[in-house]
């Protein structure tokens, strides 16, 4: 079997190929590494990564196998919530099937990302313009304040919350709150705003 995985100066080798690329957003907050990708279509992959409560933490470039007569290094290593490890590579058209099946003799659980569902409705976007705010965090004290609100009210619009915060911008805290799961918004139905409401996470 261990024939079966590529060798880590090989995985080390790619990694720092792909480290060379420049993708924005640079922030992430779910990758306890530094990240690297291999085209803008991982990196946005990324991004979603990074806004999916059942993802605890991702690598980029961290795994391989020989397939055939190559060697293929995944895009990315999840783990999520349930206990599960997913490897995933976005690719622009359809993924090799040998790739997966291989990754399956490895007893490991493989897919392949497609343009359609990374770009489907507004998730990407709303992804990018949180992870603007990664790097930033949100003091306790309006911390507390959100939350305590939050507590009183059950949820509020964004706009309703603007005059609790003293020591940051009010998206600058929304955002980091929201990719760190202290909070929720919803993602999926338009682009975050003023009407966007904010609940209480429950993770």
């Amino acid at each position: 079997m261990d024939r079966l995985f590529a060798s880590q100066p090989y995985l080390d080798a790619v990694f720092r190929e792909a480290a060379t690329n420049v993708f924005f957003p640079r922030n992430s907050v779910r990758c306890p590494d530094e990240p690297a990708f291999r085209s803008q279509l991982a990196r946005d992959l990324g991004c979603l990564l990074d806004v999916d409560d059942t993802v605890i933490a991702w690598s980029c470039l961290c795994f391989g196998a020989h397939v055939e007569d190559r060697v293929h290094v995944v895009d990315f290593m999840v783990d999520r919530c349930d206990g599960t490890r997913e490897f995933l590579d976005a690719v622009e058209f359809f993924g090799d099937p040998a790739v997966t099946e291989t990754i399956a003799c490895m007893k490991r659980r493989h897919r392949f990302v497609t343009p359609h569902e990374i770009y489907s409705g507004y998730r990407l976007q709303n992804a990018k313009d949180l992870l603007r705010y990664a790097r930033h965090r949100t003091p306790l004290n309006d911390r507390v304040r959100l939350l305590a609100a939050l507590d009183d009210a059950g949820s509020m619009t964004i706009a309703e919350t603007f005059n609790l915060f003293r020591e940051v911008p009010p998206m600058t805290a929304i955002a980091w709150m929201t990719l760190h799961r202290f909070i929720s918004i919803d993602l999926d139905d338009n682009l975050v705003s003023s009407d966007t409401v904010v609940r209480r996470s429950k993770r």
